[in-house]
């Protein structure tokens, strides 16, 4: 019990509310400063009481200076909606209740017009992951999420599957050397490839953004940590697709899923805390604080994720160019789609502002790629348009458990029975990814099947993912 983590309903006991003092408290209860569970609960409980005691307390003045001007904050919040609007929820029996909370609070902000959670959905920062929400005007940097313009990219060959069993040595030592995997991970200058994405006008956004250049150019082209991969597979078209182009039959297909790397990353941190300072929102929302679109900062933040979202584009065209170079194939089709975004559209009748943190872009006859695991189906799919939605679907099959959890619970040797059984070899990756560790991707399909027609489906053989623990950056 001792070493018990203080958690929110420990400090409401003491008698702190949900506000910023109890965002405070259990910053400075991460920091385990030598007290035991028991003694910070007293100390927790004594600057509450008296906060004016601490003023000079190398631990709890900031606790204590945020409690004598929590008055004088609160009046200076912007007011969450007191009747917040409704939005469906798809597959909602599967969607744990952090991220129905999550998408609560987000349908109370001022500038929320419409919302939809998606079947896959998740607890997140802010916006769930899954969750779609149009706004009025304003971003959302944490809505957008931290991997900005993170997408899924297809190319299906003209070569046959058989090729997976011929030459299975050149397609893993493929994956190997066309990307680079792991937080931080780069190039050096002499292995660094030049696009046309380096030219773009909008790295002179600003100085901020100018700065970023070099990481982006080092980063380029690379697949960065977590959920990320290189893949090989099956892409099998039980009938042939006419807007497509492509025959009845089964293709040999690579599958990436990476984003904007460091260079997002960056930009995320940046001005979700710029929007924090500028939009002063009541704790339980302080994630989702936004900037005006008619404002210096939200056009420089908007300019910045399109940025971003190229980028990632052109990291993704990188791989697969090196790759169809070096199979000597010719592309039958190419798919690619983005999530972690926002995208100006019509709703309704007006423009809005709809924000896609792990959700996939589903207008009518717009392609998407929904992956399962690492050891489960994915779905290139055709949107249907679903109001209800907000033309959205979901971006894969979504985490069951958290990657602690994962880790702490899950058995290698059960992960290893399960590739086997699906002939799948796997290059990198951690516990924290083993598809015991994601929802079912078919329970997930069917709970979206008015938001989407599958068109074709890859099931995954070679897998590449970090193997150094990082997570998404």
């Amino acid at each position: 019990m001792e070493n018990k983590r203080i958690n929110g309903n420990d400090l409401i006991a003491l008698g702190y509310k949900e506000n910023h003092a109890m965002g405070v408290a259990l910053k400075i209860n991460k920091k385990r400063l030598g007290f035991t569970r028991e003694q910070m609960l007293v100390n927790f409980k004594n600057v509450l009481e008296n906060p004016e005691l601490y003023l000079e307390d190398a631990v709890f003045k900031p606790l204590a200076d945020v409690l004598l001007k929590i008055d004088a904050m609160e009046e200076e919040m912007i007011p969450l909606k007191e009747n917040p609007e409704t939005y469906t929820i798809y597959g909602e029996e599967n969607i744990e209740d952090g991220a129905k909370k999550q998408m609560n609070v987000a349908m109370k902000l001022p500038v929320t017009v419409a919302g939809a959670l998606m079947a896959d959905a998740h607890q997140g920062y802010g916006l769930p992951i899954g969750g779609v929400l149009a706004t009025k005007n304003a971003v959302i940097p944490y809505g957008v999420g931290v991997d900005i313009g993170c997408r899924m990219a297809l190319s299906v060959f003209d070569l046959p599957t058989s090729y997976l069993e011929e030459y299975p040595d050149k397609l893993k030592d493929l994956l190997m050397k066309k990307t680079r995997f792991g937080a931080g991970h780069g190039y050096l200058k002499h292995e660094r490839v030049d696009h046309e994405v380096l030219d773009n006008a909008l790295f002179e956004t600003n100085d901020f953004v100018r700065a970023l250049k070099d990481k982006a150019w080092t980063q380029l082209g690379t697949s960065g940590g977590g959920n990320h991969f290189v893949e090989f597979g099956v892409m099998e078209f039980t009938e042939a697709d006419e807007a497509l182009g492509v025959e009845k039959g089964k293709y040999l297909a690579l599958l990436t899923h990476s984003g904007s790397r460091g260079l997002g990353a960056t930009i995320a941190g940046h001005y979700t805390k710029l929007a924090k300072e500028i939009c002063k929102l009541p704790y339980e929302a302080q994630n989702l604080a936004y900037l005006d679109l008619n404002t210096t900062e939200g056009q420089e933040y908007w300019l910045a994720m399109n940025l971003a979202g190229d980028y990632a584009s052109a990291c993704h065209q990188v791989i697969h160019d090196k790759i169809k170079i070096a199979l000597g194939a010719e592309l039958l089709a190419k798919v690619e789609n983005h999530h972690n975004f926002a995208w100006k559209e019509l709703f309704d009748g007006h423009e809005v502002i709809v924000h896609r943190k792990g959700a996939t872009p589903a207008s009518k006859d717009v392609m998407g790629i929904i992956p399962g695991s690492m050891a489960t189906p994915g779905f290139l799919v055709r949107g249907k348009g679903e109001d209800a939605a907000i033309n959205s679907a979901s971006h894969g099959a979504g985490r069951l458990m958290s990657r602690t959890q994962a880790i702490k619970t899950l058995s290698s040797t059960d992960l290893k029975t399960i590739l086997e059984d699906n002939g799948i070899t796997l290059l990198g990756a951690g516990m924290d990814e083993a598809p015991m560790a994601y929802k079912d991707i078919h329970t997930v399909m069917s709970a979206q099947a008015d938001l989407v027609d599958v068109v074709a489906t890859f099931s995954p053989k070679i897998v590449r993912m970090a193997d150094d623990g990082s997570r998404e950056d």
